[in-house]
């Protein structure tokens, strides 16, 4: 009876351990990122610098423009609310653009807390200085796994056989402590043959290991920061940021189909047959070594079959395409449209691909998997002001909704309301 108990009290200490170490994990892991936060829910109106204006105003200083912290997490909830509840500073922001702005109302205070700390760090250059000072001691390859969350599992996992180590210690020394009482304790049952600890690693074996393969099967196929290596050095903070180049002047089908495209290599010699020479900041791979812009702008011209030293005589026949390596693929199962998210429903480039106007080389920076695009459906608002001039002419056939909004039973409509989440929208 005695050993049973031992045995049961040790069994408890450690679920007990490993639900401790899975808690605290847990919360470390749900440090709030800001400029996620930013990216997913901001930068689709608002400019990433802070400081220029776009659809919405610059958001630099914001928070010092606002007395009360509170109604300033309030406009960001719900600024309709506010607007209606007569708040002048509400008001006054209310008529610097026409377009309404979207509302959040899932948003915690922890949340727009950083989103607010991201716009003022960026804002002010502090972020940027930061990153440098950070990433001026790393060798070149050196990971970031600050946010992996394999790491959290090796420190549960090593705490965790360091509590099981504990608990024979203490064992021996009670064993021990009697021993020198004087004290008959039964021997041990060797590990190998006790049932009760081969069942309890089994167990723990099928649930570790259940786990993993779970995970493991659920991220087939998916390429989040996939990074491969291009024909030519393209760098997109060059051309999209410091140039300040449309992204639909290289991608116009985003516009107005299905895919985005690659460029052919006439839309880039339309620049790179007057500019042939690099003369822009340092550039580096994602290795940290330094790239010759020159070079590479010499590759173009191989591919475009031109010569810069007699411009005259370029014979376009001579081209070829340039083998770019596709970054952000889906399914075959899987349909997506950009001109209905680009055109239709306004969405920047920025909220599925990352911070494009600042990575040299491209890496796919969102998983694209099928829970981030439902909840994204969730939680994105659809533009419902139409009248017989303005607005999608198309959201005028929900009479409900509109009829809904007017009495105040709903102040937005998502992308869900009108059917973002069926099946067939994705699947057919």
């Amino acid at each position: 009876m005695t050993i049973s108990k031992h045995i049961i009290n040790r069994f408890f200490l450690i679920i007990l351990t490993l639900f401790t170490l899975s808690r605290f994990n847990s919360i470390a892991a749900q440090d709030v990122d800001g400029k996620q936060l930013f990216i997913s829910k901001c930068q689709a109106c608002h400019s990433g610098d802070m400081k220029s204006e776009s659809t919405g105003p610059a958001l630099f200083g914001v928070e010092g423009q606002w007395e009360d912290k509170g109604k300033l997490h309030e406009w960001i909830r719900n600024n309709q609310k506010l607007i209606a509840s007569g708040y002048p500073k509400a008001v006054e922001v209310s008529k610097l653009k026409s377009t309404a702005m979207q509302t959040f109302p899932d948003l915690t205070d922890p949340q727009i807390d950083a989103i607010l700390k991201y716009i003022d760090e960026k804002g002010s250059g502090k972020l940027d200085a930061a990153k440098g000072d950070a990433t001026a001691g790393k060798t070149a390859g050196e990971a970031d796994t600050s946010q992996h969350p394999l790491l959290y599992g090796v420190i549960t996992l090593i705490l965790s056989l360091a509590a099981l180590i504990l608990i024979f210690v203490n064992r021996n020394l009670r064993k021990i402590s009697d021993d020198t009482e004087g004290k008959k304790t039964p021997d041990a049952v060797p590990f190998l043959q006790n049932k009760v600890y081969l069942a309890t690693a089994a167990i723990l074996l099928f649930i570790v290991g259940g786990y993993f393969m779970t995970k493991a099967m659920i991220n087939m196929n998916r390429q989040k920061n996939y990074e491969p290596r291009q024909p030519i050095f393209y760098s997109h903070k060059v051309h999209a940021g410091i140039n300040q180049i449309n992204c639909l002047y290289c991608h116009g089908n985003a516009w107005e189909s299905k895919t985005a495209a690659i460029p052919s290599v006439n839309v880039c010699m339309n620049c790179h047959k007057t500019i042939q020479k690099y003369s822009g900041p340092e550039l580096k791979d994602k290795n940290g070594n330094a790239v010759d812009g020159t070079a590479e702008i010499a590759k173009l011209y191989q591919y475009a079959g031109f010569d810069p030293q007699n411009p005259d005589a370029w014979d376009a026949n001579k081209a070829k395409p340039i083998d770019w390596v596709k970054i952000h693929n889906l399914p075959d199962h899987v349909y997506f449209n950009h001109s209905q998210h680009v055109r239709v429903g306004n969405v920047q480039c920025q909220t599925c691909h990352g911070e494009i106007t600042g990575m040299d080389e491209v890496h796919q920076f969102a998983e694209l998997s099928m829970g981030w695009c439902v909840n994204c459906h969730r939680e994105t608002k659809v533009n419902f002001n139409v009248d017989s001039a303005t607005g999608n002419q198309f959201y005028s056939i929900y009479e409900k909704f509109h009829n809904d909004i007017k009495s105040g039973k709903m102040d937005s409509v998502t992308v869900k309301d009108i059917g973002g989440l069926e099946c067939q929208k994705c699947h057919y």
